[in-house]
């Protein structure tokens, strides 16, 4: 069958009980802590021919939502959560083609020790390591790194591009032959394929070469979120993957187009920016039950608002609980926190009983059904608005919607010939580029 082809990559929101408190939750929140849970995840997904699973991080345990963190806790939105770098490391020795991409934020950690980290991340998974940049946006997290506060949004971007030129001028301080190896001459490294960078950037410095041996990709496959103007162009100068939200097809296509446009004015060939939207998929035996399903999905969260406003809070900075939830935000509302999404939710119009109700399994979005239907509706769409991939989700994933997908909805795709059936390569940016037609 012919038609759209894509990539597929799985968005999984930090290393953090992934189902608490829900039905056919299992053992995942006892599981999880060891990384047990995840490996089955990293398993079942590398048996769908993922091209990555990325792992969301932040540093601080939020208090935005009515001036507490007891919602935060409660929920366990951020916290408890361990540490992603941790987790990548044992992902990539029990799986062997998918990718792995943990989040760092560049307002928390160094250069030198992000190269570091990554480098030796690459050689555990043989070149399949990629990077999530985000810039971080809560002034808790800034305050556990001894700072008063987050710098202004469109700064971070700044700092960020500082950090992405120092971290690939680490990465290129050693030569592709600086390895000898020779024993006849005794020398393991020819030292001048190796040399210091010196380099000083208006927020980082660092003065190299890396100690580590190049990795196999010689640098991470970058990945990145930010979908503000900003965020966009920061994208298009460096990220090969960019994560996208969207709900109408003219928007998502508008967005996926200026990026594109962007990284040509960067001097960069746009197919190496891949653009993924986030989906949701609820799966079915029919459509039917799928609708039905959904439904309960939406009606529940809209009736548990603390839930889900207490977790939005936090990456909008803002005090939800602070808001009549069945009018609209005041249009005047803005953040230093994620602009994006808050911008979005204040355009809508709709009350904030409405935006979490909205925001879960409609019906009418089209990745609602039993897998052949769900399948169609993503090729078209993909015809539609010219996706390079899709990053499926789920906000309290269990190990029954995890075969959901990958015994049910994968399946399908690959009779529709939409997705690869076998890896055709080892190492992570290969099997991204790979063309799927």
């Amino acid at each position: 069958m012919s038609g759209a082809t894509f990539h597929l990559g799985w968005f999984q929101a930090g290393f953090r009980a992934p189902a608490w408190g829900r039905e056919w939750s299992g053992r995942s929140t006892r599981d999880w802590a060891s990384g047990e849970w995840f490996v089955d995840l990293a398993k079942d997904l590398e048996r769908g021919c993922f091209d990555f699973m990325l792992i969301e991080d932040s540093n601080y345990i939020p208090d935005d939502y009515g001036a507490s963190h007891e919602a935060s806790l409660k929920h366990g939105h951020r916290g408890p959560k361990h540490d992603p770098l941790a987790l990548a490391a044992i992902l990539s020795k029990s799986t062997s083609r998918i990718g792995i991409v943990p989040t760092v934020a560049t307002t928390e950690s160094t250069p030198f020790h992000l190269a570091r980290t990554m480098s030796t991340l690459d050689h555990f998974s043989n070149g399949r390591i990629g990077w999530n940049i985000v810039t971080a946006s809560n002034d808790r997290a800034a305050q556990n790194f001894g700072k008063d506060g987050q710098p202004q949004h469109d700064d971070r971007y700044d700092m960020a591009d500082d950090f992405v030129a120092a971290v690939k001028a680490l990465w290129g301080s050693w030569d592709e032959d600086a390895v000898v190896l020779d024993e006849e001459t005794g020398v393991y490294i020819d030292a001048s394929k190796v040399r210091t960078i010196d380099y000083r950037g208006s927020h980082f410095a660092t003065r190299g070469p890396l100690n580590t041996l190049p990795s196999p990709q010689r640098e991470p496959v970058l990945s990145q979120a930010g979908n503000s103007p900003r965020g966009q162009q920061f994208a298009a100068d460096h990220a090969e993957i960019v994560l996208a939200g969207g709900s109408d097809p003219v928007s998502m296509k508008r967005l996926r187009d200026n990026v594109r446009a962007k990284a040509v004015e960067a001097g960069r060939d746009p197919d190496t920016v891949k653009v993924f939207f986030l989906i949701d998929p609820v799966l079915g035996e029919t459509d039917a039950e799928a609708r039905e399903k959904a439904k309960r999905i939406r009606d529940d969260n809209a009736n548990d608002l603390e839930y889900v406003l207490s977790n939005w809070s936090s990456t909008t900075t803002t005090d939800l609980s602070a808001f009549d939830p069945d009018l609209p935000l005041p249009k005047d509302l803005t953040t230093n926190g994620h602009q994006s999404q808050l911008a979005g939710m204040v355009a809508s119009g709709k009350s904030l009983r409405e935006l979490v109700r909205d925001s879960f399994a409609d019906e009418d979005n089209g990745f609602v059904g039993r897998p052949e239907t769900v399948a169609a509706r993503m090729q078209d769409a993909a015809e539609l608005i010219g996706t390079d991939g899709f990053l499926l989700s789920t906000r309290m994933p269990t190990r029954r919607y995890v075969s959901e997908v990958v015994d049910g909805l994968i399946p399908a795709l690959q009779r529709r010939g939409a997705v690869r059936t076998a890896y055709r390569h080892e190492r992570f940016r290969d099997n991204l580029r790979d063309d799927l037609s």
